[in-house]
C-alpha cells in the first residue's frame, strides 16, 4: 500500500497496528455517498466493539476483537475526508449518474 509508510503522520497511536492489519491481506476499500451516508453505513457496520454489535451487523458476524473489527468507516464528513485521499491518493472516478 502506498500510504503505508505515512501512518506516522496520523494522530492516533493505534493506526500503525490498524494499517498493519488491513494490509495483511486483500481489502476492499469504497466511498459510500448519499443523504446520511455516514450514519446509515455505520449502523449496517454495528458497533466498534464487536462483543456489543447488533446480530445481523458486519462486526457481530465477522469482526473479532475490537482492533480487527473487519470493516471500517469515516465517523464523521471531516474524517471521510482526510481518510479519502489515504486510500485513494490518485483521486475518485468520476460518478457517471
Amino acid at each position: 500500500m502506498q500510504n503505508k509508510g505515512k501512518r506516522g503522520t496520523w494522530l492516533r497511536p493505534f493506526f500503525g497496528e490498524l494499517v498493519d492489519y488491513m494490509t495483511s491481506g486483500p481489502i476492499l476499500v469504497q466511498v459510500l455517498e448519499g443523504e446520511d451516508a455516514i450514519a446509515r453505513n455505520r449502523e449496517v457496520m454495528g458497533a466498534t466493539d464487536p462483543k456489543q454489535a447488533e446480530p445481523g451487523t458486519i462486526r457481530a458476524d465477522f469482526a473479532t476483537d475490537v482492533s480487527e473489527n473487519a470493516v471500517h468507516g469515516s465517523d464523521a464528513p471531516e474524517t471521510a475526508a482526510t481518510e479519502i485521499p489515504f486510500f485513494f491518493p490518485d483521486g475518485l472516478c468520476a460518478r457517471k449518474r
